[in-house]
């Protein structure tokens, strides 16, 4: 198994890493839309923040060699399932490819942001 990190991706915020990698596939954490340059949330509206979850993810991905088209599932959580239309509408840009997906709303999530994705990606 790889550990999987990148600075152009926020560092864990607890005892856990961005990504493991074990043969060709990826195994990421779930990615919150955190500015890995400020280390802030990055935007107010589930537009903005699934924007910033996805280049993150992206930045991981890139990190072991990956890309989105690589991706074969993700897992997205929503603090509000109202935001689905929207949220959607960001994720459908990034992942072409028409991974398999779960999403589901979720109480609350780390720093109360609006969403968080992970992905399971390899070739």
């Amino acid at each position: 198994m790889n550990v999987i990190y990148t600075e152009k991706a926020p560092a864990a915020i607890g005892p856990y890493s961005q990504a493991m990698q074990i043969g060709s596939l990826l195994f990421t954490s779930g990615q919150i839309p955190i500015d890995p340059a400020t280390g802030e949330i990055h935007g107010t509206t589930i537009a903005e923040q699934a924007e910033q979850v996805m280049k993150n993810l992206g930045e991981v991905l890139a990190a072991a060699g990956l890309t989105y088209t690589d991706t074969v599932k993700t897992t997205c959580f929503l603090a509000d399932m109202a935001d689905f239309a929207a949220f959607n509408e960001v994720y459908g840009k990034y992942f072409t490819g028409k991974p398999a997906r779960s999403c589901v709303a979720v109480k609350t999530l780390p720093k109360n942001v609006l969403c968080e994705v992970e992905v399971i990606a390899g070739k």
